[in-house]
């Protein structure tokens, strides 16, 4: 399976025969799975003060107590505040009380975290980068034609700087109008929207070998992610188990079995 490497001005310079991984089938069970362990990552424990509503004088008294328990007195049994000379005071504690304690709080110690074996998250990720050369799964996403995907391109692409230079090769590529989608952010519903958080459509990924350079330049374009070939993840592949427009630099083409061999959770 051959691909054209691509020029940073759009021509193509010259063939490059493409990895085994780029011809495995697109299993979309498995990259549906190996997202859901990585978003369960970024999960944070929530948990309540394990005092609440416990801080008070209340106290429950067995019902075959006989010292303030409310035994034939027309009252409930239930926790009540301990008053002066025997008094006994409003319902706490429980759940259904003023001031009570929540009935089904957070608790700290649910595990959040959706396990995967090593081996079954290799082969998810090398599903998803098989999915990037494949036509009918690109188009879902990516509604233009594309002579050839997945897009390889000179190393040179790496020592890019400015987002200006970055925006030219991305339109010489054929992108340009998939990139234009992506500007008009949309507002999540409900409360954030009080705090007008945006989120941009996703477009192309870019990954390469050393990204200290073009990362600058391709986080000013909404929807654009570069990324390094040893941090590849899964969802930045195929975000929402579909494959997005991926474009490989030749160093990145040459770096993805050893990237694959030491992915893991």
């Amino acid at each position: 399976m051959e691909a054209n490497i691509y020029q940073i001005d759009g021509k193509t310079e010259k063939k490059i025969e493409l990895p085994h991984v780029f011809a495995k089938e697109f299993r979309v069970d498995l990259v549906r799975r190996a997202i859901h362990a990585e978003q369960s990552l970024r999960f944070q424990p929530q948990g309540h003060y394990a005092l609440a509503g416990m801080q008070t004088s209340a106290a429950y008294i067995g019902e075959y107590s006989t010292w303030r328990t409310g035994r034939h007195m027309g009252q409930a049994i239930r926790p009540r505040q301990k008053l002066a000379a025997g008094a006994q005071g409003e319902v706490r504690r429980i759940p259904s009380a003023k001031k009570g304690k929540r009935a089904h709080p957070h608790m700290p110690e649910k595990i959040l975290i959706e396990r995967i074996n090593a081996s079954e998250y290799r082969k998810a990720l090398e599903s998803a980068i098989a999915g990037t050369s494949k036509h009918d799964l690109i188009a879902q996403r990516f509604s233009d034609k594309l002579a050839s995907i997945p897009i390889i391109i000179d190393n040179k692409i790496e020592s890019i700087a400015q987002t200006k230079d970055l925006m030219k090769i991305l339109n010489g590529l054929g992108i340009g109008s998939d990139l234009e989608k992506s500007h008009d952010p949309k507002l999540r519903k409900g409360l954030r929207r009080s705090i007008r958080r945006r989120i941009f459509r996703k477009s192309a990924l870019i990954v390469v070998k050393d990204a200290s350079k073009i990362g600058k330049a391709g986080r000013n374009i909404p929807g654009v992610d570069v990324i390094g070939v040893d941090s590849l993840t899964v969802e930045s592949i195929a975000p929402g188990a579909i494959p997005r427009v991926t474009i490989f630099s030749e160093n990145a083409i040459k770096g993805l079995h050893d990237a694959i061999a030491k992915a893991k959770l």
